[in-house]
């Protein structure tokens, strides 16, 4: 794979894959979604569920071509590039 510091993948976790996913494409570099305290604005699949975010059908960072995206989400939030 190229760019090999975008993709991790522990299949040995207790709790992998944490989402219904292709394993051997699962991306478990972002196993704590950075994106998560964005509320609304992280770009994600998730739910309200009675205030509550809930990304349990989200896979936004653990596509491996979403890697850019976190990083780049990530970048404009922090820094408000």
């Amino acid at each position: 794979m190229e760019n090999n510091y975008k993709f991790f993948n522990n299949n040995k976790c207790e709790y992998f894959p944490c989402h219904e996913a292709e394993e051997s494409e699962f991306n478990c570099l972002f196993c704590y979604c950075p994106l998560y305290l964005l509320g609304d604005r992280c770009g994600g699949a998730f739910k309200d569920t009675s205030g509550i975010k809930d990304c349990s059908d989200c896979l936004l960072p653990h596509i491996p071509e979403h890697y850019d995206t976190v990083v780049a989400k990530l970048t404009e939030e922090v820094f408000k590039v």
